[in-house]
């Protein structure tokens, strides 16, 4: 199989799947090919910190059977479930779409809030920015009041929805870039993006772009080497 990125949805929406997998081929584009595996342990969209923690040990599962075949593993839920142990189980470029979104929102020294649609996963956010040295960056997390189950299957209400809440990151928390927070919610994030002045971040495609420079670096480094040692 010729060298791939695989991104692996932790959620077992096959939907979501394809919808992700749409989104990561785009950010791509005739770099490198995307394929998609996803999870079946974990519920249709993980809203829980439970859920989350739960979905890391299928995740590296999944990355360390496919990785002899890949160039390089995106994990593609808002959290980074199993990210750093399969970071140490397997030996190419892995990253996360919390990780890359957060790193790419707080460039520059910016100041970056998070609009999700999953309040009981908003610790573990906060943590992951913790985790990444950015806690100071973080200007705070916006959370919609619906169901997130019921709001993923409305895409104008989850559109308008996560509108209001990039809205108060702004306005109210002072952040000067917004990462919308999700995998499942990648097609709003690309709504969103055009609509404010301030830099509304979606997570898929940084972790696409961090991807990429990986494996270009990588790429680089082996090259460079062959001809030293040639």
């Amino acid at each position: 199989m010729t060298r791939h990125i695989l991104l692996i949805n932790p959620n077992s929406s096959q939907a979501t799947s394809a919808m992700m997998q749409a989104i990561a081929q785009r950010a791509a584009g005739d770099a490198m090919a995307v394929t998609v595996v996803t999870a079946r342990r974990s519920p249709a969209m993980i809203v829980t910190e439970e859920a989350l923690l739960a979905a890391a040990a299928e995740v590296v599962e999944i990355g360390t059977r496919h990785a002899a075949d890949c160039a390089g593993i995106v994990v593609s839920a808002f959290g980074d479930p199993g990210l750093d142990e399969l970071r140490r189980r397997v030996d190419i470029p892995v990253t996360g779409i919390c990780e890359a979104s957060m790193r790419a929102a707080a460039r520059g020294g910016r100041s970056f809030g998070v609009a999700t649609t999953t309040p009981l996963l908003a610790d573990a956010i906060a943590a992951r920015a913790a985790a990444l040295g950015l806690a100071e960056r973080l200007t705070g997390i916006r959370c919609t009041a619906e169901d997130p189950l019921a709001l993923s299957g409305d895409k104008a209400a989850l559109t308008l929805a996560l509108g209001e809440m990039v809205e108060a990151c702004i306005a109210a928390d002072g952040a000067e870039a917004v990462i919308i927070g999700g995998g499942p919610l990648g097609e709003a994030a690309g709504a969103l993006q055009v609509r404010y002045a301030t830099p509304v971040i979606s997570p898929i495609p940084c972790a696409i772009e961090a991807l990429l420079e990986q494996i270009s670096g990588r790429h680089a480094a082996s090259t460079t080497l062959a001809t030293a040692q040639g």
